[in-house]
């Protein structure tokens, strides 16, 4: 499913953008929020009163437990009709619940079909916790497909933008099998929802299976809804890709988009509001690997063949255009990326870039003749480019013990399926 039509199919039930805001505002956010209490006057006297929130019904399936929800005070919309109308007591309508006043009757009835949509999009099959701050989520999809999304630190999310992937990284489970197919914009964000019934999510990089400039339309339409009904800053939703480029097209275009109505919407039969809404600016990564265009060509066999330098340039205008350093990832493979020569095509690459170098280290796969340095060697990488004016870290990616880190994702069920997955780069 595609938010594009899902957004067109409440539109022909009669929503307002007050209304799309309202019910996809609570579906992104039924898992990090629980009912908020609102005082109202009544007699003159003020009282307590729980104000309805959105809630999906699967929210308490997946957290196998039918208490869940009523414990967090989180209700349905067809739960909220069945209480009396004198505990949903609304500010400017005392007689009905505020699902019964606020959306048009169209709509009204046909919530439960989609809730039951949304709901099926991705549920969860099985969770391989690292510690308490580390899981590989294991996602089936409402086709059967699997991908695989993980918990980071520090509220972080690693989603998965296709099932497979056709860039094909040597150094990862890519390509195996290639591309299975593309994930809906809304199936990408029913990670969050997912993830965010778990604990709170407040950073979303876009690293996991799949390259996102394969699947362009429908990761800005998830970058859009995240960025602006999610709650989620720009800066901390992180697009990932090996370079491609109708990504810094679309990216830039998105710097000035055209204006668009506004969310909000009067009382009283007023008109709505009209504004200007600024699109989502997300944060750039390039997953670059090396200095060497043939031998990036071998890393990375059918990423686009664009010159390094061009890349680097394009992301450049970008990072300048939005105030966030890019990205560049590198994955540290021992004899193959890690030499002195590539440090001084490094630094004077990145001379005077307004951006940030992350070395990681090549994660063991069964298989694979890799390894990465000694932890001797990358001390000296990071090192020697922080003494020529290169902000370079060592990022050792979360979830390694429990094949959850970057490379290692895959889509994992009760058949060992060989699904082929992206290089993910967790951004921790």
């Amino acid at each position: 499913m595609r938010l594009s039509h899902l957004r067109q199919r409440l539109r022909d039930l009669g929503c307002k953008p007050c209304h799309e805001d309202r019910l996809l505002r609570g579906w992104i956010q039924a898992g990090s929020y629980s009912g908020s209490i609102s005082k109202v006057k009544q007699g003159g006297d003020e009282r307590m009163t729980q104000t309805v929130q959105v809630a999906r019904p699967g929210a308490s399936e997946a957290d196998n437990s039918a208490s869940a929800l009523a414990d967090s005070g989180l209700r349905t919309f067809s739960e909220a009709n069945a209480v009396s109308p004198k505990k949903w007591n609304w500010n400017y309508d005392r007689k009905h619940s505020p699902a019964e006043t606020f959306f048009p009757l169209a709509l009204r009835n046909e919530l439960p079909a989609i809730e039951a949509e949304l709901d099926g999009l991705a549920r969860l099959c099985s969770e391989h916790p690292a510690d308490e701050d580390v899981a590989r989520l294991l996602v089936k999809l409402y086709d059967g497909q699997m991908v695989e999304s993980v918990l980071l630190p520090r509220g972080g999310l690693c989603a998965s933008t296709q099932v497979g992937c056709a860039v094909g990284c040597v150094f990862c489970m890519s390509g195996r099998n290639g591309l299975l197919r593309q994930l809906g914009s809304a199936e990408i964000v029913a990670q969050v929802v997912l993830a965010r019934r778990r604990r709170a999510v407040s950073k979303v990089v876009f690293m996991g299976m799949g390259e996102p400039a394969h699947n362009l339309d429908n990761v800005c339409e998830a970058i859009e809804l995240l960025g602006t009904q999610g709650n989620i800053g720009h800066k901390n939703l992180v697009f990932s890709t090996v370079g491609d480029v109708r990504v810094f097209e679309r990216l830039m275009e998105r710097l000035n988009p055209s204006p668009q109505p506004s969310p909000l919407c009067g009382r009283g039969g007023k008109r709505e509001k009209q504004s200007s809404i600024p699109a989502v600016k997300p944060a750039l990564a390039i997953s670059l690997h090396t200095t060497d265009d043939q031998l990036r060509a071998k890393l990375l066999p059918h990423a686009p063949q664009i010159a390094i330098e061009e890349l680097v340039e394009r992301a450049e205008v970008y990072a300048r255009a939005t105030h966030y350093p890019v990205q560049y990832q590198w994955t540290l493979l021992e004899d193959v990326n890690d030499s002195d020569a590539e440090l001084a095509r490094i630094a004077q690459l990145l001379s005077g870039k307004y951006a940030i170098m992350n070395f990681i280290p090549y994660n063991e796969i069964d298989g694979l003749d890799y390894h990465r340095p000694s932890p001797e060697r990358i001390a000296y990488m990071v090192g020697s480019l922080h003494q020529r004016g290169i902000i370079a870290r060592i990022r050792d990616s979360a979830g390694q013990e429990i094949e959850g880190a970057c490379g290692q994702l895959r889509a994992r069920g009760k058949r060992k399926i060989d699904y082929s997955i992206q290089n993910a780069h967790f951004i921790t």
